[in-house]
């Protein structure tokens, strides 16, 4: 009789675009979203925390593919509705600030961190799911809440550790391109559905400056672009006379705030949204001056297309101005770790009423490759001080010290494994980042006293100190049983 074949054992694997995140880099991330909280705190925002699951429905247009709604996110369908885990954070808020449009203050000030879940295809530093950490305003229809949201991610970014002068936040509005396009003959403030297609093919060229090049948006501004595998992409149909006015305002970044609001008016000419957007640019570069925010923090320029297509007003972005080293050892600028704007439109899908909004989302995994980048986690993470094992018969004082040691707030633990092996229990407390042992073995036990070992030192001496050094220098010390935290706290520093 033939015998059952062994069920096949699970592969131990991540799903692919999702990965596992351990000790020393949570605990990062924490600490670094703490700080940026702290500030939201400090600037009257208060925390939201929204389910993971929202209805297809809540989340509407923003999705990739509106008619295929299990396209690009998570979804499936119960007793008939799609639900979907969170694309971002931003169509939650909208929700909730209908739900609770009778409850909430106005304007509602909220900040939220959390993750979402985007289901495309993973590719390098690409994952399927990512944290964010946004902070918006709503109910606000003045710039003055813009302005406020544009200092806040500069005291954030300083606060997580990126100094003046290694950021910068660009500035740009989308009425002052809506402007431009009338000029352009693109967009007609008498009939705004009249080139809805082609102002839609516009912006999306726009967005892909950075990635195409003026060449690849003037392209697609014209007739079209042929890519590399040569797929066409159908264009705007503008003549070269009006992708010149267009293409123009991308490059009309001048001097300084006021060369640039000069170049930006002659653009826009006689659009009044365009002179409205002009006058909005004016506005936030005013306040922010006020809040000591100057040009060493703050350029307006209209070279920052990020969402201009979902964007209704101010569009804003913080990019990084230090170089970090690419994968060939070539130098180049960090880039861009948060963005956002104004979006007026978000809140009317669910009241049919326009209520203005504004916020920004910081990168939080963009952010801390540049924290790591520039040096502030580039010591280990210290682990826990270990309480090693000598005797098992013992244990009871093994966790006495312990607990005394968390008692003074040090982080500490006993060692669980077998030891019988002390050698791997110092290999252990090495894997855990501990910066010190406590040994205790039956002859310090009957003296009253206790070894503590300075792990730390103990590595810097075994790397190459001199025989002298090292007798200067002992890695570890014999106290009293008494003075065991006291002992440990001068070793720690």
């Amino acid at each position: 009789m033939a015998k059952d074949k062994p069920a096949r054992r699970p592969r131990a694997e991540t799903p692919r675009g999702f990965r596992d995140w351990f000790g020393a880099e949570v605990d990062r991330r924490r600490a670094m979203l703490e700080a940026i909280a702290e500030i939201y705190r400090l600037h009257g925002f208060e925390a939201l925390e929204t389910p993971a699951v929202e209805t297809v429905e809540a989340l509407g247009k923003f999705l990739p593919d509106v008619d295929r709604p299990n396209e690009g996110v998570f979804a499936w369908v119960e007793e008939g509705d799609w639900l979907a885990l969170r694309y971002d954070l931003t169509a939650p808020l909208a929700r909730v600030a209908a739900q609770y449009r009778n409850d909430l203050p106005q304007p509602y000030r909220r900040y939220a961190m959390g993750p979402v879940w985007r289901n495309e295809k993973p590719g390098p530093g690409r994952f399927r799911q990512f944290t964010q950490c946004d902070a918006d305003t709503v109910g606000a229809p003045t710039v003055a809440a813009d302005a406020e949201i544009c200092a806040m991610l500069a005291a954030a970014l300083e606060a997580t550790g990126i100094p003046r002068g290694d950021y910068v936040i660009r500035v740009n509005n989308r009425k002052v391109l809506n402007g431009v396009m009338e000029a352009a003959g693109v967009l007609d403030p008498a009939d705004p559905d009249r080139f809805a297609a082609e102002r839609g093919i516009v912006l999306r060229a726009i967005d892909k400056l950075d990635r195409l090049g003026e060449a690849g948006v003037r392209a697609l501004l014209g007739a079209g672009r042929r890519d590399e595998s040569g797929d066409f992409t159908k264009g705007a149909g503008l003549s070269e006379a009006q992708a010149d006015i267009v293409l123009a305002f991308t490059r009309a970044r001048g001097a300084d705030g006021a060369a640039t609001l000069a170049a930006l008016q002659a653009l826009v000419g006689g659009s009044a949204a365009g002179a409205e957007g002009v006058a909005e640019l004016a506005e936030i570069a005013t306040l922010l001056d006020a809040q000591g925010i100057g040009a060493d923090r703050l350029v307006l320029d209209p070279a920052v297309v990020r969402g201009l297509g979902y964007y209704t007003g101010p569009v804003f972005e913080a990019e990084l101005t230090f170089e970090i080293a690419d994968e060939k050892g070539n130098p180049r600028q960090f880039g861009s770790v948060a963005g956002g704007g104004r979006y007026d439109d978000l809140v009317k899908r669910f009241t049919g009423q326009t209520v203005p909004a504004t916020g920004v989302s910081i990168g939080v995994d963009r952010l801390l490759s540049a924290l790591t980048a520039k040096g502030r986690f580039a010591d280990r993470a210290r682990g826990p001080v270990v309480v090693t094992v000598m005797d098992r018969g013992r244990m009871a004082d093994y966790f006495a010290m312990a607990a005394e040691l968390r008692a003074a707030g040090i982080a500490a633990e006993v060692f669980l494994g077998n030891p019988k092996d002390f050698g791997k229990q110092l290999r252990y407390a090495d894997r855990r980042a501990s910066p010190a042992a406590v040994i205790q073995g039956s002859d310090e036990a009957a003296r009253g006293a206790v070894v503590v070992k300075d792990l730390v030192l103990g590595a810097q001496i075994a790397a190459g100190a001199t025989r002298a050094e090292w007798a200067a220098r002992p890695a570890q010390v014999e106290c009293a049983r008494g003075d065991l935290v006291a002992t440990v706290r001068r070793m720690l520093g």
